[in-house]
């Protein structure tokens, strides 16, 4: 049995976080633990409260699943506290914990930072160096460059400038382009450019958590790094052809579309 972690918060709601992490990891047929690191009280139009679990309840949490179930994969979602960033680096730096792929959440859908400046600094000094592969989207790289990205030119030079920061791979992606909406994965100096289809559909909530949760199950399936990319972006576009509507705003995703049919 392939086993996947997620490292993340909860959604109250269902739509991102945990909780699109574990459908999808189910949608998948892969068995998805979890290790929470933040309740939030939130739904289809907002985020209404977010309550950090104790740093060393994080560590608990990951000591009482890497000695007993060590996964195949590491999906890490939002963490906003310094302290548990620390935590999730030392233990899988001890359990020593392969396939990594972090989903560094940094930037609201509005564009407000949803990180304080030192928890900003952990990520990029101590998180993103372990990972195997990350993540960001257009703002979320912003973030993490320092800088603006119009353009192909602009995300290429952005995701050298990432890679830089760590020993693993790049996917920046494109979905915030209003000319395109290909993704750029970046590995070992050589770029690939995924062509993208954009889904008429305003219910967007937990794309990024979907996406990099499907990207861990394939990595820990044993496919390459493109297989996984490529895979993960066909199950979101069949999430989101699905077209699930629920709730007053941004809703979900149907993450069992593929079991339906």
């Amino acid at each position: 049995m392939i086993k996947v972690l997620t490292i993340a918060g909860s959604d109250s709601s269902g739509g991102a976080g945990i909780q699109a992490d574990l459908k999808t990891m189910a949608a998948h047929g892969v068995y998805g633990m979890s290790v929470i690191t933040a309740l939030t009280a939130q739904n289809t139009t907002g985020v209404y409260g977010v309550f950090d679990v104790d740093p060393t309840f994080v560590a608990a949490q990951l000591d009482a699943v890497f000695s007993d179930i060590i996964p195949d994969a590491v999906k890490i979602g939002m963490v906003s506290n310094s302290r548990i960033i620390e935590v999730i680096v030392d233990k899988l730096r001890e359990y020593r914990i392969s396939n990594i792929v972090v989903d560094p959440v940094m930037v609201s859908t509005s564009g407000g930072k949803l990180l304080s400046d030192e928890a900003m600094e952990a990520v990029i000094t101590k998180l993103i160096p372990i990972a195997d592969l990350i993540t960001p989207n257009i703002p979320e790289a912003e973030a993490l460059t320092q800088g603006s990205i119009h353009g192909s030119d602009a995300m290429l030079l952005a995701a050298k400038k990432m890679e830089s920061m760590l020993s693993g791979a790049v996917l920046l992606k494109g979905g915030h382009r209003s000319d395109s909406c290909d993704d750029l994965l970046h590995h070992q100096g050589q770029s690939l450019w995924i062509k993208g289809v954009r889904i008429d559909n305003p219910n967007t909530h937990g794309t990024g958590c979907t996406l990099s949760s499907a990207i861990a199950c394939n990595m820990a399936a044993g496919d390459t790094l493109e297989e996984s990319v490529r895979k993960a972006k066909e199950y979101l576009n069949g999430a989101l052809r699905a077209q699930l509507n629920l709730g007053r705003g941004r809703g979900p995703l149907d993450h069992m579309w593929a079991n339906q049919k």
